[in-house]
């Protein structure tokens, strides 16, 4: 400490003077007071110098020699709140909690109004999850220093913590009141109102932080996911690409792109995506299989057996992706291909018994029947406790219209799967093509005793009823019901809409019928029960489109063709 000495030696002087005092004549207190002061000003000089040696040193990294430093300075000057919430600091970096706590304190019973010390206790204490102590403390620091953001962010983020959403709000409107441009205000108020399930006040919030700063890529992820939360995937999807178009290389948003629009059918965009990071190497194997559904869904199969192949050669074991090969060799037409990859799945993995059943329809297609129906036999055999053999088998017979076989397959088994939902379900599709009405409608009902919430029973029980002419409002009920579960279901849309035909509520009709067609554009049933629609409603001009669809979907229809020329007729006419 040799460098100090002429600053100790000064200060000894004056404290050697200081015990003179007493010797003083009245008439020379003015020297007394000049001596006092040029004494505080030495401490006080040697007290900064030593934080100044404090800080260099921290600067450093040698927090040991620095808080030793700071410690030497409180000793000549003890009275700063300043140097005490320093010191707290430097214990704070050194994980010396208790110690900075207590420093943090010494600071504020000096000096009660020191906001520093109260936002560093308040900080110390939210991390400790203490949150009502920090609450204190931000609030006293915001109240003698009303311009410290900081402080307002962290007692907001602490409300939001601990469910308090209206304070959280509260504290940021007061922010953002002082702070017209705080980006951070205007965020966590997004991030509140998201917590609160208030997504549209969230929204309107993350597009003003978005006026602020556009680049800020964060906010778009949480535009992005809260439109998703609500079932607005195109306006999502809209926001995922702005910020890919801020950051072309952010490939975790690029991958929850991919399942978007695979969600929304834009395969294509989801393949360019999914080349992409290909070719960055992003994602690994999951990204090459989910290219390979890609092309699969696409009908772009020998790119889809390129993608699956190039999995197995690195999983060998991997049967799910040995499914899908043999899928997409299936569904190119390329039978023995197909059934020699189906064949290599083994007998303990998840889906050995769909493998299985590919194998039996294979041959069946092949017009090997008996060949397939001995290969269900025979896993029957060996494992007589799974059920999806017997679907598989009814399933087979079934597609040789052999359906007292079908039914036989399943009947003779009912007692060991009572339980099964599926069982009555497909008993229930037997019983219908052999036209027995009756056992259709008992089955689907079991099937609802099972699983009160299967959309596919209560669609074909409601439908039947609709087609029946009988129970018209309980198949409305069914259906309904069928729809809020499967809302995107098109072919479950056009039951209900068919069953406000009947009920003669075209309009509902028509609005229903409507979503279906957009769904499933295809479908000749569908598009002549829109027709139908149409025509109740005297829309004639959209009643002709559908019916001239239908006329391309079925042009071996001659009803059509008379149904037309009425319809123009009457547009004729009007």
């Amino acid at each position: 400490m040799a460098r100090f000495t002429h600053l100790s030696a000064v200060f000894v002087f004056f404290m050697l003077a200081g015990c003179a005092v007493s010797s003083y004549r009245a008439d020379d207190m003015a020297d007394l007071e000049t001596a006092s002061a040029h004494r505080l000003n030495i401490v006080q000089s040697r007290s900064m110098y030593l934080f100044s040696l404090a800080r260099i040193s921290a600067l450093e990294g040698d927090y040991e020699a620095a808080v030793t430093l700071l410690q030497a300075s409180i000793e000549a000057d003890s009275s700063s709140a300043y140097l005490h919430t320093s010191v707290a600091e430097l214990y704070l970096k050194m994980n010396r909690i208790q110690e900075a706590i207590n420093a943090c304190r010494t600071a504020i019973d000096i000096d009660p109004k020191h906001s520093d010390a109260h936002l560093l206790l308040a900080n110390i204490l939210s991390s400790l999850k203490q949150e009502r102590g920090a609450i204190d403390h931000y609030r006293k620091a915001i109240e003698l220093t009303p311009d410290k953001e900081d402080a307002y962010l962290q007692l907001a983020l602490i409300y939001l913590r601990i469910f308090e959403y209206e304070e959280a709000v509260k504290t940021l409107k007061s922010l953002a009141a002082i702070a017209s441009d705080s980006l951070h205000a205007y965020y966590y108020l997004g991030k509140a109102y998201e917590q609160m399930k208030l997504p549209k006040e969230a929204l309107s919030y993350y597009r003003k932080v978005i006026t602020l700063k556009p680049e800020f890529e964060p906010v778009y992820v949480d535009i992005g996911l809260s439109l998703e939360s609500q079932g607005e995937r195109k306006e999502a999807i809209k926001s995922f690409e702005s910020l890919l178009q801020l950051n072309p290389h952010n490939f975790s948003v690029m991958q929850h792109l991919v399942q978007l629009y695979i969600q929304e059918n834009r395969l294509e965009d989801a393949l360019n995506i999914l080349k992409t990071l290909i070719s960055r190497d992003i994602g690994g194997l999951e990204t090459h299989r989910k290219a390979g559904l890609v092309y699969l869904e696409l009908e772009r199969y020998d790119e889809a057996i390129l993608e699956f192949e190039q999995i197995l050669k690195q999983e060998p074991q991997a049967n799910q992706i040995r499914f899908y090969l043999a899928s997409a060799y299936e569904e190119k037409g390329e039978s023995l291909r197909a059934i020699e990859e189906f064949s290599k799945i083994p007998a303990n993995a998840y889906n050995y018994s769909d493998a299985v059943g590919h194998i039996a329809y294979l041959y069946l297609d092949n017009g090997d029947e008996e060949k397939g129906i001995g290969i269900l036999k025979s896993a029957i055999a060996a494992d007589p406790a799974k059920f999806d053999y017997y679907l598989h088998l009814a399933g087979v017979y079934e597609g040789l219209q052999r359906y007292s076989d079908a039914l036989s397959a399943l009947l003779q088994v009912e007692g060991r799967f009572a339980g099964e939902a599926r069982l009555h379900f497909r008993l229930g599709i037997l019983y219908d093509k052999v036209g027995d009405k009756e056992q259709l409608i008992s089955r689907m009902k079991r099937v609802l005793t099972i699983t009160p919430a299967d959309p596919q029973a209560l669609n074909y029980l409601g439908y039947t009823f609709v087609e029946m002419g009988e129970n018209l409002d309980e198949a409305l009920k069914l259906l309904k019901e069928a729809v809020s579960l499967r809302p995107n279901d098109g072919f479950i849309l056009d039951s209900l809409g068919w069953a406000y035909y009947k009920l003669k509520k075209y309009s509902d009709a028509v609005t229903y019928l409507e979503k279906a067609t957009k769904l499933v554009d295809d479908d000749p049933v569908m598009i002549g029960h829109l027709a139908d629609a149409y025509l109740a409603v005297r829309n004639h001009a959209n009643a002709l489109k559908a019916y001239k669809r239908l006329q391309q979907l079925e042009p071996g229809r001659k009803d059509l063709a008379e149904k037309i020329r009425k319809i123009r007729l009457e547009l004729a006419n009007e």
